[in-house]
Order: structure tokens, then sequence, then C-alpha cells
């Protein structure tokens, strides 16, 4: 008895086989719902029953030598067995921390500590806008509205203007957003470098919402100056002839297509032999990550909200809702103060927004902490040993170069003063270029040069 059985006849063979069953369609993995597990429920508890006891027993307001100095360390251990994450863990302990001791102020970090954080908190948020994919969405935005070379350039430079909130901050974004716009445009290396570079320094020297800012106002003593650092720094902005002029410079290089010196055969090679780095290691671009779902406002709005809370921030510290003008709130401002808060403000909400457009999950979130302390090790270092330095020299229990240079300064003749911005500019000029930080050259130069000029007054004061 024979059996009928299925064949498939192959064209120019005379083999047969069986006819392939089809291939089971897979089902999409059903999506995970977050549940919390017993040990988060008792986490929970336990926390909020803690903060009860701890409410009962004493005011929130006297938390030193209570139960409350107990409070941190429990919720960064409630928050680590809720989410098993141990960066936000420790970070919002921290925080619980700092804001009990200082009685809920505002100024719970400020000096060089807010200063760092500052731009840790810079150094995250970079990196969740890389790992989203926002960069990616303004650089693809990019590539497709400009066409020339000299639009990529400005457009290099209008990017920098916009991000005036930090010179590192600046520098990583805009060149992951703009590199693969001016490679297409053959835009040499050399070039973007210093489009980027040049933009960076100069505006966050102008802009007074900007951690240079918090980084000259701290190297500044009230008492010796007879004005806050923030008031100092925005006096001095017109008299920013480096910065001013830098900009318009670099306006002006790019509309006359003007080059020269070495940068003149990096552009040269890069637009007649296609070559980007004419000497040096070819360092391949570092691909920004791309998700379809991402868009130009995942870039655009955390960079507007991180500038709109340091603002808010700032007058706040200085008491505009307290009844105090606008203008005098800013004036009398802690920037080392109210930038961290105005930081830690966007980041949450950064993190908030990304989620929630599902263009990261939280895990993503957190894996950008450690990425951000390691983008700003290197303003970290620089800060911190300006700032030693800085507390070396001028320090009255220490060197107390101060009082030997107002010593030395109180029989210069009136005209030999006159010329003493000159020099201070010629001795900024050799301490930047030895050490090869500007943060370290105010650390050491601006206590010294407030006690040389005591009238703040004297235009003499503010230029110098």
């Amino acid at each position: 008895m024979s059996e009928k059985v299925s064949v498939k006849v192959s064209i120019g063979s005379t083999s047969t086989q069986p006819a392939p069953e089809p291939s089971p369609v897979k089902e999409p993995a059903p999506k995970k719902k977050f549940k919390l597990n017993g040990i988060q429920i008792g986490a929970i508890c336990f926390v909020v029953l803690f903060a009860i006891i701890c409410a009962v027993m004493s005011p929130v307001t006297a938390a030193s030598g209570t139960l409350w100095a107990l409070f941190p360390p429990v919720v960064a251990i409630g928050l680590a067995l809720i989410t098993k994450e141990v960066y936000s863990s420790l970070l919002i302990g921290t925080l619980v921390g700092a804001l009990l001791a200082a009685k809920f102020s505002p100024a719970a970090v400020s000096g060089t500590a807010g200063i760092f954080l500052f731009l840790v908190f810079l150094g995250i948020i970079v990196s969740l806008l890389n790992k989203s994919g926002g960069s990616a969405a303004f650089g693809r935005w990019a590539q497709e509205h400009i066409k020339t070379r000299v639009g990529a350039m400005l457009a290099t430079f209008a990017l920098g203007v916009l991000i005036f909130i930090d010179d590192y901050f600046n520098c990583l974004t805009v060149g992951a957003v703009m590199r693969p716009v001016t490679d297409s445009h053959k835009v040499s290396r050399a070039k973007l470098a210093y489009l980027i570079d040049a933009t960076a320094a100069p505006i966050c020297m102008i802009a007074p919402i900007s951690s240079w800012a918090a980084a000259v106002s701290g190297s500044v003593d009230p008492e010796t100056a007879g004005m806050s650092g923030i008031k100092l720094f925005c006096m001095a902005i017109p008299y920013n002839f480096y910065s001013l002029l830098s900009l318009v410079f670099i306006i002006a290089i790019c509309l006359m297509k003007f080059d020269y010196g070495p940068m003149r055969r990096h552009e040269w090679n890069a637009i007649n032999k296609n070559d980007l780095f004419t000497e040096g290691e070819r360092v391949e671009s570092v691909e920004v990550k791309f998700n379809e779902k991402s868009k130009i406002m995942d870039l655009v709005l955390p960079v507007i909200v991180l500038i709109f809370c340091c603002a808010f921030a700032m007058i706040y510290v200085g008491g505009f809702f307290d009844g105090v003008d606008f203008i005098t709130a800013f004036s009398d401002t802690d920037a080392t103060v109210a930038l961290p808060w105005g930081a830690i403000i966007a980041l949450v909400f950064t993190i908030i927004y990304l989620i929630c457009r599902k263009l990261i999950t939280f895990k993503d979130a957190m894996k950008s902490v450690p990425e951000g302390f390691i983008a700003m090790i290197a303003p970290i270092i620089i800060l911190t040993l300006a700032t030693s330095l800085k507390n070396l020299t001028t320090g009255e229990e220490i060197l107390n170069a101060s009082a030997f240079v107002e010593g030395a300064m109180k029989g210069v003749a009136a005209g030999l003063q006159s010329l003493l911005p000159a020099i201070i500019f010629v001795v900024a000029v050799f301490i930047a270029f030895a050490t090869g930080t500007s943060w370290g050259t105010f650390g050491i130069l601006i206590p010294i040069v407030t006690t040389v000029f005591h009238d703040p007054s004297n235009p003499l004061f503010i230029m110098g």
C-alpha cells in the first residue's frame, strides 16, 4: 500500500524533498510591568514610618543631634532596595542630608563644592542627551537644512553661543551635534575645533549665568572688593575685549572665508583632498546614538529648561521673592549656590522627560551618572588645584600675598597705577600660558587685584 507524499521538484534537478512546513510566527514578547515585591514595599513603609517617628520626636528644622540625623542614610538604603540602583540612591540621600543640615536653606551647597556639583550635573545631562538620540536628531536636522560650508561654520558658532552655561558642556554638545555636519561640508577638524573652543570660553566669560561667573565670583572676597562677586563679574563684561573681539573675529573669518597660517593648509587639504585631519592622530567620529523616536525638541527643551532653572535660581537666591528688585537680586546672588540647584532641577526634568518619551530607561539614565563624572574630571581637577593655590597664596594665616602686594603698592605713583591694568594683563597671559588654565589664573590674580585697587568706583578696579 503506497503512501502519498508531497514532493517539491527543483528545476534542473531530479531530487525531491518534502515541502517545508511554514515556520511559526513569533509573538512579540510581552512588556514587563513594574511590580513591587515584598522587600520593596517593606522598604517604602520603613522609610515613611521612620520619617513620621522623626517628625514626632523633633522638628525637621532642628535636625542636628536628633533622630533626623539618621534619616539621610535610611533614605539612601531604602531607595537602594526599592530601585536597585546605587547612584540615584546615594545622591538623593546626600541631598536630603544637606537640606537637613542647612535647615532647608538653598545655601546647603555653596562655594567650590557648588561648582563641582554644577559641572557634574552638566556632564550627566550631556550623556543623557547623547543616549536619548537628541543630539543626533538635531544633527540630522542640521544636515538637511544647512547647504554650504559657511552655513555649517556659522551654525556651529550660533549653537555655541546658545549653550553659554558652561564651556565644557558647550564643547561636548556642539562637537557631538555639529561634527557630522561640518564633515559633510569638508570643514577640517582643526577649523571645527577652533570654532568650538573660540566660542565656548568667550561666550561663557560674558554670560552671568555660567560656570565661569560662578568661578570668578567665588574668587572674589566681598569685603575686600566692596561688592558681590557676580556684580563685579557683570561690571567687567564691557572691558572683556578678548571675549567680545573673539566672537566678532569668528564671524568675520567665516563670512570672508579667510584663513592663514597652519589653518589655511588644513582647510585646503579638507576642500581639495577630502582630508579632514592633515596631520596628527586621525580620530574617527564617535557615533552619536541614533533613535528613530528622537526629535530636535529632545535636545532643545532640556537646554532651555536648564537655562531657565539656573536664571530662576539666581534671582531666588538673590532675594527677588523677598521684595528685592530684579537687578539687585541678580547682582547680590551667589552663583555657586544658585547654579547647582538650577542644574539638578533641570537634570531631574531631563530624566523624567526622556523616560516619559520612552527614549531611555531608568537604568540607562543612571548609567549616565558615572559617564558625567568622567566627562568633567578635567575641569574638576583644575578647579580643585586652582582653589588650593588661591587659598595658599592669599590666606591670611598662610602666605598672605595680598598683604605684601597692598604694602608694595601704597608708595606707587599715580602715573604707574594707570599702567597697572596693562601690567596685570601681561602677568595674566604668562600665568595662563604657563599653567594652561584660566580658572587658575582667576584664583591667583583676582584676590590680589581687588586688594591693590581699593575703590570700586575707580574704572581701573573693574578693568584690572
